[in-house]
């Protein structure tokens, strides 16, 4: 089968380069028109120029495709909903929307001042949950849409220097775990890309000669995957150099120890509690409270 998006309207923030720049011209390649949002501001988040947006629209312009561009700060609420206005004044309506604006601000927690934590959560964290909201109504009412956020691994597993960032990313599967769920019988699926590639926000952080292997474009087939008729739900789908996996949130079996449980069972039982022999992912948290109920009355009927 081949995909294509013949007819669809795609959003793409933070598209004026790197990993945005590459879905946005994959996705015009396979037929749809597409809006280039780019704030144009430093990697730190500071500044701004539209430059960058129009040039990948040009791109995709020369190329026999069709976009427009949108400078708007994903963070800011007018900014958000003259980018959707703008979208539906050209385009009639929004079928895929890819969360990808993002900046870095890379501090030990020791030398991170507030501010630069406060700046890498709203650009991450509310900068995707703003453009989410805003189309969120327009896809259940048409019901069809493929939303993706950009998660990390530094969020999944951590990485020094980035508790902004890694908070962040992780914040971002925990919005997508509630969203699968509320938007699955309108048909808007909601995933999380986990992308490793070399770009102008990750340049300071990996050798030179990553550049040639961790390309953007060795990312963007799990992006496009992801916003396909044929995307998944709630899946965390991690891409970089053509290798991708699925990464899930885990938790053990456990034990029940009864109602009257002290710190020191758990201590004698730790082995028990945390083998990850039986281990599971769990779809909604309703599920990990019934086993909880379950184990429990395990223990108080015997």
């Amino acid at each position: 089968m081949t995909i294509d998006f013949k007819d669809k309207v795609a959003i793409v923030t933070g598209a004026g380069g790197g990993l945005g720049r590459s879905h946005a011209l994959e996705l015009s390649k396979r037929g749809a028109k597409v809006v280039v949002n780019d704030l144009g501001g430093s990697v730190d988040g500071s500044g701004g120029s539209s430059e960058a947006a129009e040039k990948v629209v040009k791109e995709i312009i020369s190329s026999g495709g069709q976009a427009i561009s949108n400078g708007s700060s994903v963070t800011d609420d007018k900014g958000v909903k003259l980018m959707i206005d703008q979208t539906i004044n050209e385009y009639g309506k929004i079928d895929i929307l890819i969360n990808n604006a993002g900046i870095l601000i890379d501090k030990s927690f020791s030398k991170m001042e507030i501010n630069d934590f406060e700046k890498v959560l709203n650009v991450h964290l509310l900068g995707s949950v703003k453009p989410t909201k805003a189309v969120w109504e327009i896809m259940k009412e048409q019901n069809y849409g493929r939303i993706i956020v950009t998660s990390s691994s530094s969020g999944l597993y951590g990485n020094f220097g980035q508790t902004n960032y890694g908070a962040a990313k992780l914040g971002l599967v925990g919005f997508m775990n509630t969203l699968k769920l509320e938007g699955q019988k309108y048909n808007v699926h909601v995933n999380a890309l986990t992308p490793v590639a070399y770009t102008r926000m990750t340049a300071n952080l990996m050798p030179p000669e990553a550049e040639n292997l961790l390309t953007p474009e060795s990312v963007t087939p799990a992006a496009i995957y992801l916003v396909s008729d044929e995307a998944p739900n709630g899946v965390i789908l991690c891409a970089g150099a053509g290798v991708y996996s699925v990464s899930k949130i885990m938790e053990s079996d456990g034990l029940s120890l009864g109602l009257n449980a002290t710190a020191e069972d758990i201590v004698n039982n730790w082995e028990k509690i945390s083998n990850f022999d039986d281990a599971k992912a769990y779809n909604m948290g309703g599920e990990q409270t019934g086993k909880v109920f379950e184990k429990a009355m395990e223990t108080i009927e015997k």
